[in-house]
């Protein structure tokens, strides 16, 4: 296997992890509501919004830290979940998705 279809692997991987670790942190009510490929679905909304909204361009703090309106985040997916017919999801359900791809990512870093 060459290098591109190992990281295409890699990434397949790290994104079920974070599916599972996002799934395993929201209240059961959402765990319900949303499924698998809707997470799967967030999750790539979520790197296309830090990919187009110029975010990850962003001159980091004192502490080397950016920082991210996850609210901003949330409001992207929700309409763009809507328009593309995925589902009519609120702002604040999907609050918790951008905060727990965050936490995950954190502890991504840590290791």
């Amino acid at each position: 296997m060459g290098s591109f279809e190992e990281e295409l692997l890699l990434d397949a991987e790290d994104d079920a992890r974070a599916v599972e670790y996002i799934r395993t942190h929201l209240s059961q009510e959402l765990q319900e509501k949303i499924s698998d490929d809707q997470l799967y679905y967030f999750l790539d909304l979520i790197f296309e919004y830090y990919a187009e909204s110029g975010i990850l361009d962003a001159t980091p703090d004192a502490d080397g830290y950016i920082d991210i309106d996850e609210e901003i985040i949330a409001e992207y997916l929700a309409a763009k979940a809507n328009k593309e017919g995925i589902g009519e999801f609120s702002v604040e359900d999907l609050l918790f998705v951008v905060q727990a791809e965050m936490d995950y990512r954190e502890e991504q870093e840590t290791e």
